[in-house]
């Protein structure tokens, strides 16, 4: 029964419905020029509400300019137009990050205490306003960065007449990016965008997400970034020509529960934080050569403390801008108006020096608290992102790792490798649960199943350049734990804080490591957030549920829809797997959303 275009599994076939191929000229160009940069793909799924008698979309229509305007309707979109509200205090409060839009029930939430995320520690000034959009319109635009836009025939017309739930893919093929919806026959993209530089990762704000608007980060081989809205064809350019950095991106995400805040990744081994309305400022990030440690704890320099060389494996290394939030209480003097003091606030919001070679990827917990990101060097690094500090770093069994994900419950780390396998680490624990055999290449992209973690167990799959897609179910009370005395001992930051948790929930202690010191004897120089990789005997290993031999092209992509499984290649290949027997019931025990069949899990 098994052939190019299905596969079984134990809960019934998978088929392909639906494809999405590289058009001839993108193909040519692929098959001309060897592809660096392999197409990413993000998911947004939007809820365009049902027509009005009579009227129509009409609020899509304005936006579109496609029916006449009130005065006032005129006058607040001249002023988006021409930029006026561009910033950081022209988003709505944190508290409410959406504006006037319904929270989503079990959605992250930040807590008010957080200061880097916090709207009100990053601007605190003016009113509040109508949230900004991107200045230029790309279709008049004489930037020489943006080459061309394409655009369907009656694109306008098919958004205002869509109804109910819409599943969007945004996709990067060589030096464009391709914007398409789901479960429609007609192949052509609704819009295409030609740029002079490689895309490279790309995010989709579901916070702002509606049918008047979709927030999308473009990161470049440049360093460059680009606000889209695709809806309004309008953009913004940030870190213009490198002038922040010119290493190109590798990563970028929007921080969860903000409207504006958003991570980027880049091969210089930093992450930096920016806020999509403030402008490029003149910064220049201090080198790590050695680091000044302060008796209080903190990242930042002190004059006066001793020196010793920067340990990537023991912390990150903050370079914080004048006007970071830890510093903005005396960015400007008293005397000075709203708008000189919003216009003296610039990015990067701040600047994190995390590993002396490439990140290639970084995820949020689910709580917004804390940063997983992977490096070339290897390790798998736990950062609290609130504070700015490394909590623990991971070794990988061998070679870089290529690709991660956290788990919808926030208890396991998912991570892929140049070692050929999966790794589940458990950041509470502080050490590796289990290994997954059953790539026999580099694993090039993962996932969870959302709908498919319950807390006691867990399914996600996983593509490699052994041209396999694999799915895999984990439970972790069906492993055998390792030997205490296996178990490396760890003096981490958050001992005290996991001792007292794991007593809280009534959990045994036994296997936390930070309690454990003293029954392996230590080394005095060894980094306590650094754990190296155990040896294969001293950890359980998980067996496939299915792999799939994939025709042909190279898979670089998996990701899972409610409906649907997605796959990509790595010229930009796209695949929607049908999923068997469809839950009827979209509920999470763990996140506590109810979601429609069609909604996406982004």
């Amino acid at each position: 029964m098994e052939n190019e275009a299905t596969f079984v599994a134990p809960e019934g076939v998978y088929t392909v419905v639906e494809e999405h191929k590289p058009s001839t000229l993108q193909a040519h160009a692929a098959s001309t020029s060897p592809i660096i940069y392999p197409t990413r793909v993000t998911t947004i799924t939007v809820r365009f509400p049902p027509a009005k008698q009579g009227g129509g979309a009409q609020g899509f229509a304005h936006l579109l300019g496609g029916s006449k305007d009130s005065k006032k309707d005129k006058t607040i979109s001249k002023e988006r137009e021409d930029g006026i509200s561009q910033s950081s205090s022209d988003t709505p409060d944190e508290g409410d990050p959406s504006g006037n839009q319904d929270t989503v029930p079990g959605s992250p939430t930040v807590h008010a205490n957080h200061t880097l995320f916090s709207q009100s520690s990053i601007s605190g000034i003016g009113k509040k306003k109508p949230a900004s959009r991107p200045k230029h319109n790309i279709k008049t635009t004489s930037s020489t960065f943006i080459t061309r836009i394409q655009t369907a025939e009656g694109y306008t017309r098919t958004l205002q007449s869509k109804q109910g739930y819409v599943t969007f893919l945004f996709y990067n093929q060589v030096k464009s990016f391709l914007w398409v919806e789901a479960g429609v026959k007609s192949k052509e993209p609704l819009a295409r965008v030609h740029f002079s530089a490689h895309p490279t990762c790309h995010d989709v704000n579901p916070l702002t997400a509606s049918p008047e608007r979709l927030d999308i980060i473009i990161g470049f081989s440049t360093g460059d970034l680009i606000w889209l809205d695709p809806i309004s064809s309008r953009y913004a350019r940030l870190n213009k020509q490198g002038c922040i950095t010119s290493s190109p991106c590798t990563s970028v995400r929007w921080v969860p529960s903000s409207t504006t805040l958003f991570l980027v990744s880049h091969a210089d081994g930093t992450i930096i934080v920016y806020d999509r309305d403030r402008e490029d400022g003149t910064f220049t990030p201090q080198e790590p050569f050695s680091v000044m440690p302060d008796p209080s704890g903190s990242n930042s320099s002190s004059e006066g403390s001793s020196q010793k060389e920067w340990d990537a494996m023991d912390n990150i290394f903050v370079t914080m801008p004048p006007w970071h939030p830890v510093n903005s209480t005396g960015l400007a003097p008293t005397g000075k108006s709203d708008k000189e003091k919003a216009a003296s606030v610039k990015n990067p919001v701040s600047h994190w020096r995390v590993s002396r070679k490439s990140v290639v990827d970084f995820v949020f917990s689910p709580d917004v608290k804390y940063v997983a990101a992977i490096s070339e060097d290897g390790c798998l690094r736990v950062i609290d992102a609130l504070a700015e500090q490394l909590v623990d770093c991971y070794s990988s069994y061998f070679g870089a790792l290529t690709s991660i994900a956290w788990s919808p419950d926030g208890r396991f780390i998912l991570t892929g490798g140049q070692d050929d396998l999966l790794t589940i680490f458990s950041p509470w624990e502080q050490r590796v649960i289990a290994r997954c055999q059953g790539h026999s290449s580099f694993v090039s992209a993962i996932a969870f199943d959302e709908l498919r973690c319950d807390g006691r167990t867990y399914r996600f799959g996983s593509v490699g350049e052994d041209n396999k897609l694999i799915l895999w179910d984990f439970s972790s009370g069906a492993l055998h734990r390792p030997k205490l005395q296996s178990i490396h001992p760890q003096r981490g930051s958050m001992s005290s804080t996991l001792s007292l948790a794991f007593k809280r929930e009534g959990r045994s202690a036994l296997y936390l490591p930070s309690i454990n010191n003293g029954i392996q004897g230590s080394d005095e120089n060894e980094s306590p957030r650094y754990h190296p990789a155990p040896s294969r005997n001293e950890i359980a290993v998980v067996q496939p549920v299915l792999v799939k031999q994939m025709e042909n092209e190279l898979p670089t992509w998996i990701s899972f829809l409610p409906r649907h499984i997605l796959t990509s290649t790595k010229t930009g290949h796209l695949k929607l797997w049908i999923r068997p027997l469809a839950s009827k019931s979209r509920h999470s025990s763990k996140t506590g959303r109810n979601m429609p069949d069609i909604r996406d899990l982004t």
